[in-house]
């Protein structure tokens, strides 16, 4: 115990040293100020004596003086000018009768000691100002500096009233004591050997340990004392004893507590998920989360019920599937029987107006039937893109006899993209919408485009299919379109009032070609806008024409 006490106490002295180290540092730096101010130098070297110079001195004297709140006193020397210039908070009769009793300092080093300045101990720090880069001495500084700083770092690892410091320089002057009375103690100036240690002793008739660590500081080396008696030391072992007890009973009781909510913790949970496990085996799904853990046991409780969730999904899914299946059989069945008769109904009524010369009502008729068996024939998905464009002229010959002279349209596709396959139903979608929202919605009046290239021309290797859809009429709002970039991401489908919409065509060419597929919405109201896909294809996507 007494080996962990001065073990504490010579980390703790360190840690004092290293701050009065410092300090005394930051001292030494604040003598040379002066230095960094050429004017003031100026004034050193001159020999004159005008007030200007007086007060230009005393201020910057006044300045340091004021910088901390320990200094009793700044006073500068002028041997230049043989006068002397202070700032203090004492008599200035005080100061030059301890000056008189000072020798000259010697040499260039700075010299530090203990002095009574007007009833108080302060500390001396005397620095000759040389003329730098030669060796003429301007004068000398001395600052008088209180030692509440010193105290203020020294008892803030001051334990108990047993325990004293005291600060001893290489003149075995006490710098500073928190002893009032330090006699008696100069012994230990010849039992602490270089760096730091401990040796016994006595002091005020009692026994304890004198503890030291020596600092060797360029402008002050000084060493740093402790003593601690026998009774602090067997007082913190008692105390330590009895701390080391009551720590062992509270980690005793920790344990039996810590082990009955451990084992209650992870018991319960078991159990709980034994009792959802019968639950599922005898068919009930509605199994509610009431885990909120984050633990091991929690991630496998969550997991459980996510399974059970899924699986409950999955078999209502499956459910709806088999429905929806029997459903769709039905309609297919009804609608091998609906087509023939709409289409000779359609043949019977075209033949009417034949007979009747309503030439343009024939052709009408006939468009509308060639529309009706191309959007109802589900026996291929994929069609030659010469399929899609004849079934756009069938689909805008109507729409441009509907809107009269208020609607344009025209096409540029090259004779080479006829034969390359595409999916079904894939330009009527954005030409119905350029229709519908675009001209109708607007003024009424307006112009389709639609442009189809290959790119790049003359190469038989990765080529591309150019798609736009350009018009002239009110524009989607850029809120819409990014609508439209959020659903395309998500893999979202959109069924409307107008049919299929613009996300469903994009996506269905996602599914088809992958990343060689990529689109572009871009809208200007009223003057242009433009829906382009562009289609990556490969040998294997281009047919030749038989001929």
């Amino acid at each position: 115990m007494k080996q962990q006490v001065i073990d504490l106490n010579q980390n703790a002295m360190e840690i004092i040293s290293n701050n009065l180290k410092i300090y005394f540092d930051d001292l030494n730096m604040l003598t040379s100020s002066f230095y960094v101010d050429p004017q003031l130098m100026s004034y050193f070297r001159s020999k004159e004596t005008s007030p200007l110079q007086k007060l230009y001195i005393y201020n910057k004297v006044n300045t340091m003086y004021i910088s901390r709140s320990e200094f009793h006193g700044v006073q500068y020397i002028s041997k230049t000018k043989n006068l002397t210039f202070t700032s203090s908070d004492v008599n200035n009769n005080d100061i030059k009768q301890m000056l008189g009793n000072y020798d000259e300092i010697k040499g260039e080093a700075t010299v530090y000691s203990v002095k009574d300045l007007g009833g108080k101990k302060v500390l001396l720090i005397q620095k000759k100002l040389v003329d730098y880069p030669g060796s003429e001495v301007l004068g000398t500084i001395n600052i008088y500096v209180g030692l509440s700083e010193i105290d203020k770092l020294i008892h803030t690892q001051l334990l108990q009233d047993s325990a004293y410091f005291l600060l001893i320089n290489q003149q075995d002057q006490f710098l500073y004591s928190s002893l009032e009375q330090t006699s008696g103690v100069q012994h230990l100036q010849s039992k602490m050997m270089n760096g730091k240690g401990s040796f016994e002793g006595e002091m005020n008739g009692k026994k304890g340990v004198f503890i030291y660590s020596k600092n060797a500081n360029d402008n002050l080396p000084f060493t740093l004392v402790k003593y601690v008696s026998d009774s602090v030391i067997n007082e913190s072992a008692y105390k330590t004893m009895s701390q080391s007890v009551v720590i062992l009973l509270i980690a005793i009781v920790l344990v039996v507590v810590l082990a009955v909510i451990l084992s209650y913790f992870i018991i319960f949970p078991i159990k709980r998920l034994l009792r959802s496990m019968v639950r599922v085996e005898q068919g009930y799904f509605d199994i509610k989360r009431k885990s909120q853990r984050t633990d091991e046991l929690g991630i496998l409780e969550n997991r459980f019920y996510t399974m059970v969730q899924n699986l409950d999904e999955f078999m209502n899914r499956e459910y709806r599937y088999r429905l929806e299946l029997s459903t769709a059989q039905l309609k297919m069945l009804q609608a091998q029987i609906n087509p023939h008769f709409l289409y000779n109904t359609m043949q019977y009524i075209g033949t009417v107006a034949l007979k009747m010369k309503a030439y343009e009502v024939s052709d009408k008729i006939a468009e509308l039937g060639s529309i009706l068996r191309y959007s109802m024939d589900f026996r291929s998905d994929v069609v030659m893109l010469s399929m899609e464009i004849r079934h756009i002229e069938d689909y805008m010959s109507i729409q441009l006899g509907r809107f009269k002279n208020k609607l344009s349209f025209d096409m540029v596709c090259p004779p080479e993209a006829a034969t390359i396959e595409v999916p079904k139903m894939l330009l009527q979608p954005l030409i119905e919408n350029s229709i519908v929202h675009g001209i109708e919605q607007g003024r009424g009046y307006g112009s389709i485009r639609l442009e189809i290239e290959l790119s790049p021309q003359g190469e038989a290797e990765n080529k591309a299919l150019l798609i736009r859809v350009i018009d002239n009429g009110k524009g989607i709002p850029t809120e819409k379109i990014a609508e439209i970039h959020s659903d395309y991401l998500e893999n979202k489908l959109q069924y409307g009032q107008n049919g299929i919409g613009l996300i469903n065509v994009l996506q269905r060419l996602r599914l088809r070609y992958g990343s060689d597929f990529s689109w572009e919405v871009t809208s200007v109201p009223y003057e242009a806008t433009m829906i382009a896909l562009n289609i990556g294809l490969d040998q294997g996507e281009e047919r030749k024409d038989p001929k």
